[in-house]
């Protein structure tokens, strides 16, 4: 007896593990299934049909093997409605983290914990600009951009959560009340000014040299910053890559030296002393910091581009290939896409396909029926930092004290109670060294250290992209470009960021132009902060469009560009930090040995990256 009611208990011991493994086996399939359902439940519709109000007529959206959307619509509002509509579907947790960055509110999303960053971006003011430069644009790019907003509008009217996006389900469990507000033509501008942040070429220059200044002699900063190897490396717009210029109309002719009043005096003295490296230390710190939020910064990392003319090449028609190194993120910054009329009509203007972003309408790098084009960074000086000494509210200028300009923000904090901060600034841009709770320290530091009477001295910010601009409407002046005279006239109002635009048309032509607003100063070079209790420093204008470096069909049947100089020193200045040009070295020295041994380039050539033997995206442009 005792033998069988332990076999019977052995039994039921087993049964009930048994039970149990079946039980959690079932709880792991099930948990299983909602993950995959929570997971699969935003993503987009690739099929069939979706009936909803706001367009004039059907929008055709058909995406390739690689899931690479081309849009067709009869309509220019339908193709941007379209547009909208589908970037919701593959990104709108991007975008609205974006819109959040470049308006200074990732604290309502996160918490106190991205304070510091808002304060930062409410200082420079991204999201203000954008709203001015929203209400600068044309009709016609204002409907552009409404119509977008409709469509991004339309694919959130009936979701929430996690049908937008797994992330709002993982956010829900930090921040039960949050719910993406509608989407604006503003929010789409803004991030034009998180691009231009990540292309601001020098800035961290300079708040190097004027930190290595506190503890090292000039010469042995210079060393560490030397100028560009003139007559050694290339050139974008001379020697070896290109000679000819562009047709009499458009005549880019080199100004004499003798007769440049771009190129001011360099010789200005900087008024660093030791006591402002915890204030500029401290601004290097937030600066770097904020390109993390947009991923890892572009600007070290080596765009490249070239274009090669149809004499060149075994197929007849020019090339152009262009790789432009934003930072790694995931996903990636660029998304790509086309946007076609099914007619083109004064009422649909569009037949263009490349690489948009997300939350922006219009394409950004592409192609059309007639022209290609490319970007590189051309990485102009369009920043400058200035020693302010303040007075309570006010600043010193030429002796006398005048009135900060004072703005309140009030950020919002997810958990917590509202914050409101009080941005301060002088006539050229706000302060920056009041942003984070070390960069008072430099109040205290000043006086002692240089030896400046006793007061309150800050660091302003005097930036490009600070001013508003046209580049918001620029972009679809480059989608609906036919030739050359149309490219050159929308590479006019692209502004900000500055950039080296690469060009092929269906003629067999090829170009290069550098678009934006540089400065032009009244003394130094940009490498150093200067006073700015004086009006003897500061911008005077900006160099004008027409004296900017362009190359048209040159002599050598090719042009690159890979940050590297622009144009010679005798051209005018731009910048002193350009990359050092070992990459545009490398590719004009595979490009010429090909030609050299007698061969004709082809795409498949091109897809290579003769710096580095990477793969890029490569066009064609086909003969007319």
């Amino acid at each position: 007896m005792g033998t069988d009611a332990s076999r019977t208990g052995r039994h039921r011991g087993i049964r009930f593990l048994i039970g149990l493994l079946v039980a959690v086996l079932v709880l792991a399939v099930v948990a299983a299934g909602l993950g995959w359902w929570t997971v699969q439940r935003s993503f987009p519709t690739s099929n069939g049909s979706i009936q909803m109000s706001g367009l004039d007529a059907t929008a055709t959206v058909h995406r390739d093997d690689a899931g690479v959307p081309q849009l067709y619509a009869e309509t220019d509002h339908d193709l941007f409605f379209a547009q909208g509509f589908v970037h919701a579907q593959d990104r709108f947790w991007e975008m609205d983290f974006r819109r959040h960055v470049t308006a200074g509110r990732l604290a309502e999303l996160f918490g106190r914990s991205q304070l510091g960053t808002d304060a930062f971006i409410r200082t420079l003011d991204w999201r203000g600009i954008a709203e001015q430069e929203y209400g600068m644009l044309d009709e016609s790019s204002r409907a552009h951009y409404d119509a977008y907003a409709e469509g991004v509008n339309a694919y959130l009217d009936d979701r929430n959560g996690a049908d937008l996006s797994l992330e709002y389900a993982v956010l829900g469990l930090q921040n039960p009340g949050y719910s993406p507000e509608p989407w604006s033509g503003v929010d789409s501008i803004a991030w034009l000014k998180a691009m231009a942040w990540d292309l601001r070429s020098n800035l961290g220059d300079e708040i190097d040299r004027a930190l290595l200044s506190t503890a090292l002699p000039p010469e042995e900063v210079a060393r560490l910053h030397p100028d560009y190897p003139w007559g050694r490396m290339p050139t974008i717009a001379g020697e070896p890559t290109a000679t000819a210029t562009a047709p009499a109309a458009l005549s880019v002719t080199p100004i004499p030296a003798d007769d440049d009043p771009i190129r001011p005096d360099a010789a200005a003295e900087s008024p660093i002393g030791p006591g402002h490296a915890a204030a500029l230390s401290s601004l290097q710190s937030t600066i770097e910091a904020v390109p993390e939020l947009l991923g890892p910064e572009g600007g070290d990392l080596g765009s490249n581009s070239w274009v090669v003319s149809g004499a060149l090449t075994e197929s007849g028609s020019p090339l152009l290939a262009n790789d432009p190194h934003l930072g790694p993120a995931m996903p990636s910054i660029w998304a790509q896409m086309g946007l076609h009329c099914v007619q083109i009509t004064d009422e649909c203007s569009f037949d263009v396909a490349g690489y948009s972003f997300s939350g922006l309408p219009g394409i950004v790098i592409g192609q059309n029926q007639s022209i290609a084009w490319g970007f590189t960074n051309l990485g102009p000086d369009v920043a400058d930092l200035y020693l302010e000494r303040i007075d309570g509210d006010s600043y010193e200028l030429d002796g006398a004290l005048v009135p900060l300009t004072l703005r309140e923000e009030t950020i919002e904090v997810a958990g917590g109670d509202p914050v409101t901060i009080t941005v301060r600034s002088t006539a050229r841009g706000p302060l920056v060294t009041g942003i984070g709770d070390d960069f008072g320290e430099v109040a205290t530091q000043f006086p002692a250290a240089s030896g400046q009477a006793e007061g309150q001295y800050e660091v302003s910010l005097q930036w490009t992209a600070l001013t508003a601009g046209t580049t918001a409407g620029a972009i679809f002046a480059l989608d609906r470009a036919h030739d050359w005279n149309a490219f050159r006239a929308a590479a006019a109002i692209f502004d900000v960021p500055a950039q080296n635009l690469v060009y092929a048309d269906v003629a067999g032509n090829i170009g290069y132009q550098a678009p934006g607003r540089i400065p032009v100063r009244k003394t130094g070079d940009g490498t150093l902060p200067l006073a700015g209790w004086t009006s003897a420093n500061g911008w005077e204008g900006a160099v004008p469009f027409g004296r900017l470096p362009s190359v048209y069909n040159p002599a050598s049947g090719y042009i690159v560009t890979a940050n590297n100089a622009a144009v010679g020193p005798e051209g005018p200045m731009l910048t002193e930090d350009w990359d050092y040009g070992y990459r545009a070295a490398g590719i004009d020295r595979l490009l010429r040995e090909r030609l050299d041994a007698g061969e004709k380039l082809t795409a498949e050539f091109t897809r290579r990256d003769p710096a580095r033997h990477e793969r890029r995206e490569c066009r064609r442009v086909p003969a007319g």
